[in-house]
């Protein structure tokens, strides 16, 4: 299994807004289409104005095909379309599990001097 650590930086006050719009319908079409949510928090020290979410993939392979099956979908573009203003930045970060994470997967196993 890989994980995506995707973070998304709003504006100073938009939050709120992006839930609004979020929780309409767009959270549910995005499990359906990406199926493993591990995780969506807000971050609360640090860099503010942030959420952070974590989907778990079977391989890269798989998280392309379903993340081109949701950009594909109407609702989604439309969806887009209308938090594209709140957002200042995005990230995403491919992450594997080490040997002794919780997260079943693929190991990566960590080698002396990496």
């Amino acid at each position: 299994m890989i994980i995506e650590l995707r973070t998304y930086t709003f504006h100073p006050g938009a939050l709120p807004a992006f839930f609004e719009a979020y929780g309409e319908g767009p959270l549910t079409l995005q499990r359906e289409i990406l199926g493993n949510l591990l995780g969506y928090f807000v971050a609360e020290s640090g860099e503010l104005n942030q959420t952070v979410h974590l989907w778990g993939y079977d391989s890269l392979d798989d998280r392309a095909s379903r993340r081109a099956e949701l950009a594909a979908h109407p609702c989604w573009q439309q969806f887009l379309q209308s938090i594209l203003p709140l957002l200042q930045k995005q990230e995403s970060k491919m992450l594997l599990p080490t040997e002794f994470s919780p997260i079943p997967g693929s190991p990566l196993t960590i080698s002396e001097g990496t």
